[in-house]
């Protein structure tokens, strides 16, 4: 079986309430809540939470609630933990079914399709020698050759060293100019379930995604941390055909 896993809490620093802001006349925690139920593939969905309000939408669209811990529901907490710990809750809950896939989606990040979990579980399949498949959104423009951090001078510092990055002569500003860089949006990832088993094995920052990482390639994807990404949300959703009136 596939289970699919979304993970949401009360609390936040960058934007509280951002789960349940409205978007084109919907929560935002009701899209990744649509695409799991949409994917024909996906068996069982299951919201792990501590938001009253979230319970309650996840109920009226067929979702599964575990309640969340306490401790993981700091903001100390590590996602990778919550995910843990819903998996674990989810294999006991299936018995004897063995779970093949873990579909891992996020209350605030909403640009995602169920085509595109669809084509990652087709994948997955296809493909045993890899551990996970994610959706990632291309953006130039943030390459990390142009990260700076802010040094105990209040002065801008290259935040990697540019040797990293090979002959510092040879290098210059364009945003192209080290190729595409692939960012993983947090908008599905769909992993094998001993990524989360074996949680320690897996590459930083994502451990849960494993070692052989395949991208599902879209656009624009990101999860929201602070109200001003709201409209990049909002023109996704428009231009994917996911507004309010589907």
């Amino acid at each position: 079986m596939i289970v699919a896993l979304i993970m949401g809490r009360k609390g936040s620093q960058g934007f509280p309430g951002k789960n349940t802001h409205r978007i084109l006349g919907r929560p935002l925690a009701y899209y990744p809540m649509r695409v799991a139920k949409e994917c024909p593939e996906i068996d069982m969905t299951y919201l792990s939470t501590d938001d009253e309000y979230l319970m309650e939408l996840a109920s009226e669209n067929g979702i599964e609630i575990i309640r969340r811990p306490p401790e993981l529901c700091t903001n100390q907490a590590l996602g990778e933990h919550v995910y843990v710990h819903a998996y674990s809750t989810a294999k006991e809950a299936s018995g004897d079914k063995q779970i093949e896939l873990v579909v891992l989606l996020m209350c605030n990040a909403a640009t995602v399709t169920a085509d595109i979990v669809s084509e990652g579980i087709r994948v997955l399949r296809e493909h045993p020698e890899y551990d996970s498949a994610v959706s990632v959104s291309c953006y130039n423009m943030w390459s990390p050759l142009r990260a700076r951090r802010i040094d105990a001078d209040g002065l801008l510092r290259p935040f990697v060293p540019f040797e990293t990055f090979g002959d510092p002569r040879d290098l210059n500003c364009d945003r192209d100019s080290q190729g595409d860089v692939w960012f993983a949006d947090m908008g599905v990832s769909i992993i094998r379930p001993w990524c989360l088993e074996r949680l320690d094995e897996g590459l930083l920052p994502q451990k849960w995604m494993g070692q052989k990482i395949y991208p599902l390639k879209q656009w624009g994807g990101l999860d929201v941390d602070y109200e001003w990404q709201f409209p990049q949300v909002e023109f996704w959703l428009k231009k994917h055909g996911l507004g309010h009136n589907e």
